[in-house]
């Protein structure tokens, strides 16, 4: 199988990444963030077993991100025709992710390489659906562009649009589990329970705290720490 993986990516400038996370965080804890859910997402594709490897930005990566992609830009439009470009970078099947996973394993990925490693695969599209509403991973075992051209996307029903549209078209569509994307701080640490032990999850973990003191949820007097001893 001559797999293209796609990763779509923005670079982790503060104030124009992951704005949805301030508040609670400060423009840069978020972009702080985002940059690691993204390098992270990249180190787990560089393992998953594919001839190619697109990084899809809008901006210019970090170089040990770069490290075993293509780095392509991003094409014009809405986010649907952004995503139909990748299609015409593909020469086989292609699977797209995005930045917003750093959750993701290739355990996670296991069904959909499985199938596909077969000579006749039992689907050839398959959906990963977000916790939002959205979708995570698309990925199309003949990439036709308009297949997502057109869904509307960034919406509470963008992954079951996508599904069916895909379903319209006559595909067998396998599903991969719901993950949560990295918008908001809940999400981040519901995606940072599912990664314990990894960079996202310390990092995290660390903004939590900063959002802690910050906020002096707890009282840190003497005579607190004196009544609760």
């Amino acid at each position: 199988m001559k797999l293209t993986v796609a990763v779509i990516a923005k670079a982790c400038v503060p104030g124009k990444v992951k704005t949805r996370l301030t508040p609670p965080l400060a423009a840069g804890q978020a972009a702080v963030l985002a940059q690691i859910s993204l390098s992270q997402t990249l180190h787990t594709v560089r393992g998953v077993p594919a001839g190619r490897r697109l990084l899809v930005m809008d901006g210019t990566p970090l170089s040990h991100d770069a490290a075993g992609f293509d780095v392509v830009a991003q094409g014009s439009g809405g986010l649907d025709e952004r995503l139909a470009a990748i299609c015409d970078m593909a020469d086989g099947p292609l699977l797209i992710l995005g930045m917003d996973t750093p959750q993701l394993t290739l355990a996670l990925l296991s069904p959909l390489l499985e199938d596909w490693s077969r000579a006749r695969p039992h689907h050839h599209a398959w959906l990963g659906p977000a916790n939002d509403g959205g979708f995570w991973a698309l990925a199309l075992y003949v990439p036709v562009g308009n297949l997502i051209r057109g869904v509307q996307m960034s919406t509470r029903h963008t992954g079951r649009d996508q599904l069916a549209r895909l379903r319209h078209a006559g595909l067998d569509v396998g599903q991969l589990c719901a993950l949560s994307d990295v918008d908001t701080f809940p999400t981040a640490l519901e995606a940072a329970a599912d990664c314990p032990g990894t960079p996202f999850a310390a990092a995290v973990l660390d903004a939590a705290g900063a959002v802690l003191r910050d906020h002096r949820i707890f009282p840190r007097d003497d005579a607190f720490r004196e009544d609760i001893a």
